[in-house]
């Protein structure tokens, strides 16, 4: 088992900007969207471990690096014209041919599903272990699908 950050991603509207846009339309600012992404990532040192249609799963040695990153990311997409959401969770997770899973990778997973447009939401360890100039809005305590307990989470001040 690893300590680490992960840092989802997922695109807002993305089902209904590819209708708008067409297949050929929707690719090119799919790719657009990746390069920044990955372009973003690289600088901070993440390692991105798996992408699913216009999300990513990132992970990053610290919480400070992946916030970093997460505001980096936000505004580099939306000079593109798009909005994400993003959670970012710290934790333990095992590697097992290059992919990391466990706990802590699904609950990262459902803290991004909770974010609202344009938003970084963070679980309570990640607030904790951050930099601390770093200012955070609490938003209240959830049930994550699937996962055990009640979850604090907080959102990063822009």
């Amino acid at each position: 088992m690893i300590g680490t950050t992960s840092l989802f991603t997922d695109i807002v509207a993305s089902t209904e900007l590819a209708l708008t846009l067409g297949d050929d339309g929707w690719a090119d600012l799919l790719m657009r969207h990746h390069a920044a992404v990955r372009s973003e990532i690289t600088v901070r040192e993440g390692v991105e471990m798996d992408t699913s249609g216009d999300g990513f799963f990132v992970m990053f040695t610290t919480p400070a690096l992946a916030i970093e990153a997460a505001r980096a990311i936000i505004e580099r997409v939306g000079a593109l014209g798009l909005t994400l959401r993003i959670g970012v969770h710290v934790g333990d997770c095992r590697v097992a041919d290059g992919k990391c899973t466990g706990l802590a990778i699904h609950i990262g997973a459902r803290i991004a599903a909770l974010a609202a447009p344009g938003e970084i939401l963070v679980s309570k360890p990640v607030k904790d272990a951050a930099d601390p100039g770093v200012a955070f809005v609490e938003r209240g305590v959830h049930v994550l699908t699937g996962i055990p307990g009640t979850w604090p989470l907080f959102a990063v001040v822009a």
